[in-house]
């Protein structure tokens, strides 16, 4: 077996932001199967703690970024996790990132580099018994481990890697915290971890491992452009030979229309319609002639919801109805909920059961995303059955077939893709989606290709178990 230290600062289902937890979770079972045994290093927010039953010390650290720390491993959800408990860092209310108030936690940049620390000290032997060959981080929050571990012992013995969820969250720090950060001035440089007079801790991920990794092949590509790169493009394309781009997958256990406790199951998109009835009940919205569409997503511009609320009298124009449920920028949480009316129907906050109940009553999920490094909401919307509406980029345009003359002549699109990425193209772009539903045979087909999309992690594991072997010679 391939021995794996994942680092992450969620996994899911134990806590979980966004994308990145859901990979995290995902990932290990996804593996084994290839012969990879992958245990996950995590910080011990209190949710995590409170979920911890037998559990084991395997390492003592007694300066632990301003105290005393102590590794944990422990069984959880089926994961093998090693939990880093060290409550001067981690035991707070709030959020994985975030206070109570909404603002970063100040000290940020020592709670991740603590569990990056930690992390390299793992592949130095901190655990006796057990040590990786390969440590897999992932984004910023893991981002200083390659740099420690290339710093150390380890280096060039234990091989590093780290995936990028998205590269507009960079762990920056300012420069006079370097000591503190346990970062030698000599690697202070534009060719190592300085990113415009600050400590980047992505970017030392990226200078310092060994491979890059990032969440869809079209993603990968638009990360070598300023348009997307966030200033690390150059970074990127210097490092283009030791660069992929692997879909993510989802939990087809969990996410699936067939046994899903949270809905009426179904197993053909027939079944929908009692699914749908319910959810316009529960957002209190009325039987129409046009399809339901559903958003469920931060509230963000990066997300294109601002867009939306400007093509929205587009979609009602012709019959249709939106249910959103999200949270984030209390602007845009203002605007669609001053939207709200019999077709328009609003949930400010996040709710998992809920979430599963709109992509079984939903005709399509809205995702108009300005950049979408792979996202999955639209792989849920597929194996529901729910057409995906989406802008062209990054893993959007991976994993949607959009519908086009030559793609409806052949039978095999699954949803609508737009460009460029403007209210007026969402406008016209939800106007053609209205259409479709209005021909129950071609929607019809297209719900039934949506629903046979593999969107498993089958594929993408085998891959990342190709570049692990990669990676050790093999």
């Amino acid at each position: 077996m391939t021995q794996v230290l994942s680092v992450a600062s969620e996994v899911a289902p134990i806590i979980k932001t966004g994308g990145l937890a859901d990979v995290a979770g995902a990932l290990p079972a996804a593996l084994e199967p290839f012969g990879v045994r992958l245990r996950t290093l995590m910080p011990g927010y209190p949710q995590v703690m409170r979920m911890l039953g037998e559990n084991e010390i395997v390492a003592r650290f007694p300066d632990c970024f301003g105290g005393p720390a102590v590794l944990l491993a422990a069984e959880v959800a089926g994961l093998d996790l090693l939990v880093l408990s060290a409550p001067h860092l981690y035991d707070r209310s709030g959020g994985p990132y975030l206070s109570p108030a909404g603002s970063d936690w100040p000290d940020n940049p020592e709670r991740f580099a603590a569990l990056s620390w930690v992390a390299s000290e793992i592949a130095n032997g901190a655990i006796g018994d057990w040590q990786p060959a390969i440590v897999h981080c992932h984004d910023w929050q893991a981002g200083l481990a390659p740099y420690y571990i290339a710093r150390s012992p380890a280096a060039g013995r234990v091989r590093t890697l780290i995936t990028i969820h998205n590269i507009a969250f960079q762990g920056l720090a300012p420069a006079w915290k370097m000591q503190g950060l346990r970062i030698a001035p000599v690697d202070f440089t534009s060719d190592g971890l300085e990113y415009w007079g600050q400590i980047s801790a992505l970017k030392a991920g990226l200078v310092f491992a060994d491979w890059l990794t990032t969440v869809s092949p079209t993603y990968a590509a638009e990360l070598m452009t300023a348009e997307f790169g966030m200033g690390l493009e150059g970074v990127m394309r210097a490092r283009k030979d030791s660069f992929s781009g692997i879909l993510n997958g989802i939990d087809e256990e969990t996410w699936s229309p067939a046994t899903d406790a949270a809905i009426t199951p179904y197993k053909t998109a027939k079944g929908k319609a009692a699914n749908k009835a319910a959810l316009q009940h529960e957002f209190g919205l009325a039987e129409a002639c046009g399809p339901l569409c559903v958003v469920v997503s931060r509230l963000s511009d990066q997300k294109g919801l601002d867009l939306l609320l400007q093509a929205l009298p587009a979609l009602l124009a012709k019959g249709g109805q939106l249910a959103l449920l999200g949270s984030g920028d209390k602007g845009l949480e203002a605007a669609f909920q001053a939207a709200a009316g019999p077709n328009v129907g609003i949930r400010i906050g996040y709710d998992e059961a809920l979430s599963h109940r709109m992509m079984a009553g939903g005709d399509a999920i809205l995702v108009p995303s300005r950049f979408e490094p792979c996202g999955l909401t639209q792989l849920y919307g597929l194996r529901y059955g729910t057409l995906p509406l989406v802008a062209l980029t990054g893993g959007l345009a991976d994993t949607v077939i959009p519908a086009t003359p030559a793609t409806m002549a052949r039978e095999v699109a699954t949803g609508i893709q737009f460009f460029p990425v403007t209210a007026a193209s969402l406008a016209h772009a939800l106007e053609r989606l209205c259409d479709l539903y209005a021909d129950p045979e071609r929607w019809t087909k297209m719900q039934r290709n949506a629903m046979s999309q593999p969107v498993g992690w089958d594929q993408s594991a085998a891959r990342y178990a190709e570049l692990y072997e990669r990676l050790l010679g093999k």
